[in-house]
């Protein structure tokens, strides 16, 4: 319990200011489209160079575990994900915010978000040792099967069609193969030099759900508030509602923190992953897609209890477990803090202080995160010509300023361009985001797989044997079938 000791540091005024600034200004970023948490991050470091260690640890923790949950806030009132993380929560969170439950929706989203995330803390703090030889188990040939498992989950993404979520997938992973391969630097796809340094994933993300929103606003020439029909929704009943579904809230947690703690997967294919699972298992699977509380309530927690454990590896070997976390390892750096017995040891003191700012800033998450709730309706008032014109400028802002690169700009307009009439025959945008995620992952690690396989006994042996490859091979396999099973028996009924 030595956590407990170093909670009274957290409660001075310096450190509370701090928590305070970086939850706040964390959700406000998290809310704009391009802004992802592992941006917020790095753009925040310079700003930690005078602080003491332990503020500049509070400041950056606060702001990687708010700007996660607030990019549900563009997710929800506008369909287009904050990070992302957030892509899960477009699927469900637009259409219950369309249905006129704006305010229920993002009520969802805050609070199992505080829950998940609390419970990554929780597994943070008395886990860390055990949690880290588990991490350090993950090679190239397991991320290989990790990533073939989120490509198992595209299909599920499109309710209205298995056959245009594969194809919308597999757009996704020829996408993800334009510019220069990452191991061998061989040139792919580069039909035009702005093409060059391959499509970076926020530029695609932006695209793909705030262009084609944009021109449907456009369209027709209807404001957001002529579409939605706001309905009261008191928070005691939110709360209620939110702790009952513990299948949901269970399998986002459990999602969350197993992608957090392996190396480089990140918050968008917990958030992925958990709201598939939900599907299968649920009852009312018809309704995801549709407003399905539990789409949410899954997503969110997912993506927030990730957070904890992508920080196990990080300080205890170095190995960050999401991007985010590999930015936040810079931030340790440059304090003179490197990952290693040594920071629950001569850095006790400033390690937990910051790792029980976590929880704190958890709970400021939740206070606010409800408040902006209920300023949801004046966003959804805005009339739609002014709305689709700050999405524009947003959207371009937020696309040039990771790389400071125009040639991102015109891939981002482009692919909106394109989503926007695949839109028009029933294609979706989160299959082909999730094939960009998932493509390098999966060939970056087969590339790794197959140069060490080739000292042994061969790519099938390698990828193939010990416990956790067959474990992972097994959950494809299955995933796969119960697909295509969900999809005969709907044809069946239908």
């Amino acid at each position: 319990m030595e956590f407990l000791s170093y909670f009274s540091n957290v409660f001075t005024f310096t450190n509370l200011l701090i928590l305070f600034l970086g939850t706040v200004g964390g959700l406000l970023m998290g809310a704009a489209p391009g802004l992802s948490p592992t941006m917020a991050v790095a753009l925040l470091i310079p700003f930690t160079f005078k602080m003491s260690p332990e503020q500049g640890l509070i400041m950056l923790g606060a702001v990687y575990t708010s700007t996660v949950a607030g990019g549900a806030i563009s997710a929800i009132l506008l369909k287009i994900p904050g990070a992302p993380a957030n892509i899960a929560t477009v699927m469900d969170g637009y259409p219950m915010a369309k249905a006129g439950k704006p305010k229920e929706a993002l009520h969802y989203c805050f609070i199992s978000s505080f829950i998940g995330g609390v419970i990554g803390i929780f597994i943070l703090i008395f886990f860390t040792p055990v949690l880290a030889g588990f991490a350090l188990k993950f090679g190239p040939s397991h991320m290989f099967w990790i990533a073939i498992f989120g490509v198992t989950v595209i299909a599920t993404l499109d309710s209205n069609s298995i056959i245009k979520g594969l194809f919308s997938g597999a757009i996704g992973l020829w996408l993800a193969t334009i510019g220069y391969d990452s191991v061998l630097g061989v040139e792919r796809f580069v039909f035009n030099p702005i093409f060059s340094g391959g499509i970076n994933i926020i530029a695609a993300l932006v695209g793909l759900f705030a262009i084609p929103q944009v021109l449907s606003m456009l369209e027709s020439k209807q404001n957001i508030s002529d579409q939605f029909e706001m309905e009261k929704r008191s928070l005691s009943q939110s709360v209620l509602y939110n702790i009952s579904r513990i299948k949901a809230l269970t399998v986002g947690s459990i999602s969350g923190v197993i992608i957090g703690l392996i190396p480089g997967a990140g918050g968008q294919i917990a958030g992925l992953v958990s709201y598939d699972q939900i599907k299968k298992i649920s009852k009312n699977k018809e309704n995801f897609g549709k407003g399905e509380p539990d789409g949410i309530i899954a997503a969110e927690s997912a993506n927030n209890a990730m957070v904890g454990p992508s920080l196990v590896p990080l300080l205890t070997l170095g190995v960050p477990g999401s991007p985010t976390a590999a930015v936040l390892l810079g931030g340790l750096l440059i304090h003179g803090m490197f990952p290693g017995s040594n920071l629950f040891t001569v850095y006790a003191e400033t390690t937990w202080t910051f790792i029980d700012s976590l929880l704190i800033a958890q709970l400021m998450m939740l206070v606010f995160g409800l408040y902006i709730s209920g300023l949801a309706k004046y966003v959804i008032k805005t009339p739609a010509n002014y709305m689709a014109a700050a999405i524009t400028i947003l959207a371009i802002f937020g696309t040039y300023s990771v790389q400071h690169n125009f040639a991102d700009v015109i891939v981002m307009l482009f692919l909106g361009v394109s989503m926007f009439f695949l839109s028009k025959f029933g294609f979706t945008a989160a299959p082909i985001v999730l094939g960009l995620i998932l493509g390098p992952i999966a060939e970056t690690n087969f590339t790794q797989a197959k140069i060490i396989a080739d000292t042994q006994n061969g790519i099938f042996s390698y990828l193939t044997s010990g416990p956790l490859n067959l474990t992972i091979i097994s959950l494809c396999i299955i995933s796969i079938t119960y697909g295509f099973i969900t999809e005969m028996k709907k044809k069946k009924n239908d």
